[in-house]
Protein backbone atom coordinates (compact mmCIF):
# COMPACT_ATOMS: atom_id res chain seq x y z
CA UNK A 1 0.00 0.00 0.00
CA UNK A 2 3.10 2.30 0.90
CA UNK A 3 4.20 1.82 -2.48
CA UNK A 4 1.32 2.27 -4.23
CA UNK A 5 0.85 5.64 -2.69
CA UNK A 6 4.12 6.87 -3.36
CA UNK A 7 3.93 5.92 -6.93
CA UNK A 8 0.55 8.01 -6.81
CA UNK A 9 2.46 11.13 -5.02
CA UNK A 10 5.05 10.73 -8.14
CA UNK A 11 2.98 10.66 -10.99
CA UNK A 12 1.00 13.49 -9.56
CA UNK A 13 4.13 15.49 -9.32
CA UNK A 14 4.70 14.88 -12.53
CA UNK A 15 1.83 15.60 -14.30
CA UNK A 16 1.69 18.29 -12.56
CA UNK A 17 4.90 19.94 -13.23
CA UNK A 18 4.20 18.80 -16.94
CA UNK A 19 1.17 20.45 -17.09
CA UNK A 20 2.45 24.11 -15.57
CA UNK A 21 3.06 26.50 -18.51
CA UNK A 22 5.64 29.20 -19.05
CA UNK A 23 4.04 32.39 -19.65
CA UNK A 24 5.13 33.91 -23.13
CA UNK A 25 7.02 36.84 -23.44
CA UNK A 26 6.17 39.77 -25.67
CA UNK A 27 7.51 43.43 -27.01
CA UNK A 28 6.33 45.71 -24.77
CA UNK A 29 6.13 44.35 -21.65
CA UNK A 30 7.92 44.53 -18.15
CA UNK A 31 10.92 42.29 -18.22
CA UNK A 32 11.28 39.98 -15.49
CA UNK A 33 13.82 40.96 -13.12
CA UNK A 34 16.36 38.37 -11.86
CA UNK A 35 19.95 38.27 -9.95
CA UNK A 36 22.76 36.64 -11.13
CA UNK A 37 26.37 35.93 -10.09
CA UNK A 38 28.79 36.89 -13.39
CA UNK A 39 32.46 37.14 -14.22
CA UNK A 40 34.53 39.37 -16.96
CA UNK A 41 37.44 38.55 -18.54
CA UNK A 42 39.04 40.37 -15.85
CA UNK A 43 37.71 39.13 -12.24
CA UNK A 44 34.83 36.62 -11.18
CA UNK A 45 32.90 38.90 -9.42
CA UNK A 46 31.62 38.59 -6.02
CA UNK A 47 28.87 40.78 -6.00
CA UNK A 48 26.22 39.67 -8.46
CA UNK A 49 24.05 41.94 -11.12
CA UNK A 50 20.43 42.45 -10.67
CA UNK A 51 19.08 43.25 -14.26
CA UNK A 52 16.35 45.96 -12.65
CA UNK A 53 19.81 48.32 -11.62
CA UNK A 54 20.56 48.86 -15.44
CA UNK A 55 16.83 50.34 -15.65
CA UNK A 56 16.66 53.88 -16.50
CA UNK A 57 20.25 53.91 -17.27
CA UNK A 58 20.94 52.03 -20.41
CA UNK A 59 19.46 49.35 -22.62
CA UNK A 60 20.72 45.92 -22.02
CA UNK A 61 20.67 43.22 -24.34
CA UNK A 62 20.03 39.91 -22.65
CA UNK A 63 22.26 36.88 -25.15
CA UNK A 64 20.85 33.76 -23.73
CA UNK A 65 23.61 30.52 -25.27
CA UNK A 66 24.12 26.97 -24.78
CA UNK A 67 28.29 26.73 -23.57
CA UNK A 68 30.71 28.80 -23.05
CA UNK A 69 33.32 27.43 -25.61
CA UNK A 70 31.79 25.79 -28.38
CA UNK A 71 31.81 27.25 -32.09
CA UNK A 72 28.76 28.75 -32.20
CA UNK A 73 28.46 30.59 -28.86
CA UNK A 74 32.08 31.47 -29.55
CA UNK A 75 31.04 33.03 -32.81
CA UNK A 76 28.67 34.96 -31.14
CA UNK A 77 30.14 36.43 -28.36
CA UNK A 78 32.93 37.64 -30.67
CA UNK A 79 31.10 38.73 -33.31
CA UNK A 80 29.41 40.84 -30.12
CA UNK A 81 33.16 41.91 -29.05
CA UNK A 82 33.82 42.96 -32.58
CA UNK A 83 30.88 45.41 -32.53
CA UNK A 84 31.64 46.18 -29.24
CA UNK A 85 32.18 49.66 -29.59
CA UNK A 86 29.24 50.76 -31.39
CA UNK A 87 26.96 48.85 -29.55
CA UNK A 88 27.95 51.07 -26.26
CA UNK A 89 27.44 53.98 -28.83
CA UNK A 90 24.23 53.25 -28.57
CA UNK A 91 23.76 53.18 -25.29
CA UNK A 92 23.77 49.07 -24.61
CA UNK A 93 25.09 46.90 -22.38
CA UNK A 94 25.47 43.10 -23.21
CA UNK A 95 24.54 40.12 -20.66
CA UNK A 96 25.30 36.74 -21.78
CA UNK A 97 23.49 34.06 -20.35
CA UNK A 98 24.76 30.53 -19.94
CA UNK A 99 24.16 27.40 -17.52
CA UNK A 100 28.13 27.40 -16.99
CA UNK A 101 29.61 28.10 -14.27
CA UNK A 102 31.56 31.66 -13.44
CA UNK A 103 34.89 29.85 -13.06
CA UNK A 104 34.44 28.92 -16.87
CA UNK A 105 32.99 32.30 -18.00
CA UNK A 106 36.44 33.94 -16.52
CA UNK A 107 38.48 31.79 -18.77
CA UNK A 108 36.32 31.98 -21.81
CA UNK A 109 35.95 35.77 -21.96
CA UNK A 110 39.83 36.32 -20.59
CA UNK A 111 40.60 33.59 -23.67
CA UNK A 112 38.89 35.68 -26.03
CA UNK A 113 39.11 39.37 -24.78
CA UNK A 114 35.11 39.75 -24.14
CA UNK A 115 34.33 43.13 -22.60
CA UNK A 116 30.81 42.56 -21.28
CA UNK A 117 29.86 40.36 -18.27
CA UNK A 118 28.85 36.75 -19.08
CA UNK A 119 26.13 35.68 -16.47
CA UNK A 120 25.71 31.97 -15.00
CA UNK A 121 22.42 30.15 -14.51
CA UNK A 122 23.34 27.42 -13.77
CA UNK A 123 20.15 26.73 -12.70
CA UNK A 124 18.21 27.39 -15.27
CA UNK A 125 15.98 29.41 -13.84
CA UNK A 126 16.42 32.59 -15.65
CA UNK A 127 16.39 30.71 -19.10
CA UNK A 128 12.79 29.15 -18.09
CA UNK A 129 11.61 32.76 -17.22
CA UNK A 130 12.84 33.74 -20.82
CA UNK A 131 11.75 30.97 -22.23
CA UNK A 132 14.82 30.02 -23.67
CA UNK A 133 15.82 26.58 -22.20
CA UNK A 134 15.43 23.69 -24.09
CA UNK A 135 14.32 21.04 -22.24
CA UNK A 136 15.93 17.93 -24.67
CA UNK A 137 19.18 19.17 -24.43
CA UNK A 138 18.91 20.84 -21.09
CA UNK A 139 20.62 24.31 -21.83
CA UNK A 140 20.17 27.21 -22.97
CA UNK A 141 18.52 28.22 -26.51
CA UNK A 142 19.81 30.72 -28.37
CA UNK A 143 18.02 33.75 -27.80
CA UNK A 144 18.47 37.04 -27.64
CA UNK A 145 16.10 40.38 -25.95
CA UNK A 146 16.75 43.69 -26.05
CA UNK A 147 15.39 45.44 -23.27
CA UNK A 148 14.77 49.17 -23.31
CA UNK A 149 16.27 51.96 -20.64
CA UNK A 150 12.36 51.93 -19.04
CA UNK A 151 12.85 48.27 -18.74
CA UNK A 152 10.33 46.98 -21.21
CA UNK A 153 11.24 44.10 -23.64
CA UNK A 154 11.90 46.21 -27.40
CA UNK A 155 12.61 42.83 -29.65
CA UNK A 156 13.08 39.58 -28.93
CA UNK A 157 14.65 36.84 -31.69
CA UNK A 158 13.73 33.22 -30.07
CA UNK A 159 15.93 31.70 -32.81
CA UNK A 160 18.91 33.72 -32.91
CA UNK A 161 21.17 32.40 -35.52
CA UNK A 162 25.31 32.65 -36.04
CA UNK A 163 24.90 31.28 -39.75
CA UNK A 164 25.20 34.80 -40.86
CA UNK A 165 25.51 38.21 -39.78
CA UNK A 166 21.59 38.48 -40.42
CA UNK A 167 20.56 38.02 -37.03
CA UNK A 168 23.14 40.25 -35.35
CA UNK A 169 22.08 43.34 -38.37
CA UNK A 170 18.20 43.09 -37.09
CA UNK A 171 19.69 43.33 -33.22
CA UNK A 172 21.75 46.30 -33.60
CA UNK A 173 18.84 48.03 -35.77
CA UNK A 174 16.30 47.63 -33.52
CA UNK A 175 19.14 48.83 -30.37
CA UNK A 176 19.34 51.80 -33.29
CA UNK A 177 15.63 52.48 -33.19
CA UNK A 178 15.63 53.23 -29.54
CA UNK A 179 17.80 56.21 -29.81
Amino acid sequence: MRKISFVLAFLILVVGAQAQTTTELVVGQATPDFTLQYATKDSIVRTPLKLSDFIGKSNVILAFYPADWSGGCTKEVCAMRDDFGNIQKLNAEILAISGDYVYSHFEWAKHHSLPFKLLSDHSHAVAKMYNSYNDKSMMNKRTVYLIDKQGKIAYIDSEYSVRDDEDFNKLKAAIAGLQ
